[in-house]
């Protein structure tokens, strides 16, 4: 075990998309304004694929609060204690913290830029909160010491 008690990083080996499915239940016409967005990752499927590798299937769901829905199915592949994860999601249907917070971190990471490119051809907002802009004149700006981070 490495020192100060952490546990060694299970890395994903592989990441597949299966599935991708976007719906707008609106118009395109129709603005859409101060939607709230969920998004959610979920797995739906754990199997030992050797003692070092375990295939799990996983669904990603941005949901526009009735506006739309972008749904995204896929599978990767979590090298690490394999065969104790599939046994406990056999038998529990649950995962160790840190497995399920690599896993979970992957999935958002890649599904969430699949996401915004396809919430952008349906119009939609994107599914990720935009950073604030706050524009000011050079004279406030040069008033300020140091960069300004909103």
């Amino acid at each position: 075990m490495p020192r100060g008690g952490e546990c060694p990083r299970m890395p994903v080996k592989a990441f597949e998309f299966r599935s991708i499915d976007g719906k707008r239940f609106s118009k395109a016409s129709e603005k859409v304004r101060n939607v709230r967005i969920d998004n959610n990752s979920s797995v739906t499927q754990i199997s030992e694929i050797n003692d070092r590798e375990a295939n799990v299937e996983f669904r990603f769901t941005a949901n526009f609060a009735g506006v739309g829905v972008i749904s995204i199915e896929g599978t990767l592949v979590f090298e690490g204690e394999a065969s104790a994860l599939a046994k406990k999601w056999a038998a529990e249907g649950n995962m160790t913290d840190q497995a399920a917070t690599e896993i979970h971190s992957t999935i958002m990471s890649n599904c969430l830029p699949e996401a915004v490119l396809l919430a952008r051809d349906l119009h939609l907002p994107p599914p990720i909160p935009l950073p604030p802009i706050n524009i000011q004149s050079k004279a406030k700006a040069a008033a300020r010491s140091g960069p300004e981070v909103a």
